[in-house]
């Protein structure tokens, strides 16, 4: 039995390291053991953490996610501008916010879906200007240092100096690439439909699965300094008082060392 249970799990993880789909409508025979059989769970649950890979379960289908820092299954920043069709790595971090927008756009947070279809590329447009446009000022309050500041300096003023289009070209017809924010957000986009998280159809965007199951379990977890930063932006009284009530604590403990 424990031979049959680790030849399972050892084709479970085969099979999602090379992309395959494995749910209750392909490979139903591996789904299964996997959620009924707690021996074959173990087991690939414990290669996974070996590799440094997370799984997560959505609508009864499986879904692969590389660790932090996982140098064999993840992206390096090379990488990722290679594959987006970048050059530069102010791009690359103007693609990582325009992302995190476009999650904001599905949800406030991993629990509450808003039950869009889809997005369009106006959409992402708008909701990236207006984030920045909130975002920048308040970098003083917002940010711990000076590279986070002048990160986001950076990317604003990207953003900032493109043109929508090129030669007041309709948006439906321009191309994926660099140099127009039209352009720019096609790039991210043909990066998340390669990445199986999209598909598009008549210029609208429509989140997959895995895309949902991503950000309803790996998201919450690890959102980071970006959520932390923009969150604080869309509530900057809350922010001020969590800066004043720590201003103030520093303060207690520094009069308590001098007595």
């Amino acid at each position: 039995m424990e031979h049959k249970n680790l030849d399972k799990a050892m084709e479970i993880f085969s099979l999602l390291l090379t992309g395959e789909e494995i749910s209750r409508n392909n490979h139903v025979e591996l789904y299964e053991a996997y959620s009924t059989n707690a021996s074959v769970a173990d087991i690939v649950d414990i290669l996974l953490k070996k590799a440094n890979l997370r799984l997560y379960e959505y609508h009864y289908a499986l879904y692969l996610s590389s660790g932090e820092n996982n140098r064999v299954f993840g992206f390096t920043n090379d990488e990722l501008k290679k594959l987006i069709g970048l050059r530069l790595n102010k791009e690359l971090f103007l693609a990582f916010f325009i992302i995190f927008e476009t999650v904001t756009l599905f949800y406030q947070d991993s629990g509450s879906y808003s039950q869009r279809e889809y997005v369009r590329t106006e959409d992402v447009i708008e909701k990236t200007g207006a984030a920045l446009s909130q975002i920048v000022p308040q970098l003083e309050v917002l940010v711990k240092n000076d590279v986070e500041e002048k990160s986001f300096q950076t990317i604003a003023a990207l953003w900032e100096d493109m043109p929508m289009t090129t030669n007041n070209e309709d948006t439906s017809s321009l191309k994926a690439a660099r140099g127009t924010k039209v352009g720019f957000v096609k790039l991210v986009f043909n990066f998340l439909i390669d990445q199986n998280l999209f598909s598009e159809v008549g210029g609208r965007y429509y989140a997959k699965d895995r895309f949902k199951a991503l950000v309803e379990n790996y998201y919450e977890e690890h959102r980071g300094r970006l959520y932390e930063i923009a969150a604080g932006a869309a509530q900057p009284e809350a922010l001020l008082n969590a800066k004043a009530e720590n201003a103030g604590a520093l303060g207690e403990e520094e009069d308590h060392a001098a007595h």
